[in-house]
């Protein structure tokens, strides 16, 4: 592309990643309550499409998710992970989730194990760095947890 075309675009930040969810509130309680996001946006737009918000912490997380209702189209769940979330204690982030019930991979993937890709399950990484793990929300939308180093 040429420096000219450049110069024209104004894009600037990489927005909401987008959620599908089967039922609102129940994902909205699912992110809030649970995981402890703070909810940023929630009304109606359109006939009647609810549109929330949320992110780990608005004075932290430069993205959020965006719980695109059935309003904007029906989603299949997926097995590719929507996006990775950072943690500083993947240990006890591991063991609440998988102690509130929430669907997690059975062990933390590090140095000398394995872990499923991110866009097909039938995929295997060797050797996962930083550790990670994945679960998935109540509408079986998949996500990476990484500690960074």
């Amino acid at each position: 592309m040429s420096d000219s075309a450049h110069a024209h675009m104004h894009i600037n930040l990489v927005g909401s990643v987008f959620v599908p969810v089967s039922d609102p509130d129940r994902s909205l309680a699912f992110y809030v309550d649970l995981l402890g996001f703070e909810k940023l946006a929630d009304f109606t737009y359109g006939d009647g499409v609810r549109w929330i918000e949320i992110a780990p912490s608005s004075d932290v997380s430069a993205n959020g998710l965006a719980l695109v209702s059935t309003g904007e189209g029906k989603a299949e769940p997926s097995d590719r992970a929507l996006c990775a979330f950072g943690t500083e204690d993947i240990e006890g982030d591991h063991a609440t989730l998988r102690a509130q019930g929430v669907e997690v991979d059975a062990v933390i993937a590090t140095a000398g194990t394995q872990r499923q890709g991110l866009i097909a399950l039938d995929v295997t990484i060797s050797d996962p760095v930083p550790p990670q793990f994945s679960f998935r929300d109540p509408d079986g939308n998949r996500f990476l947890v990484v500690q960074p180093v």
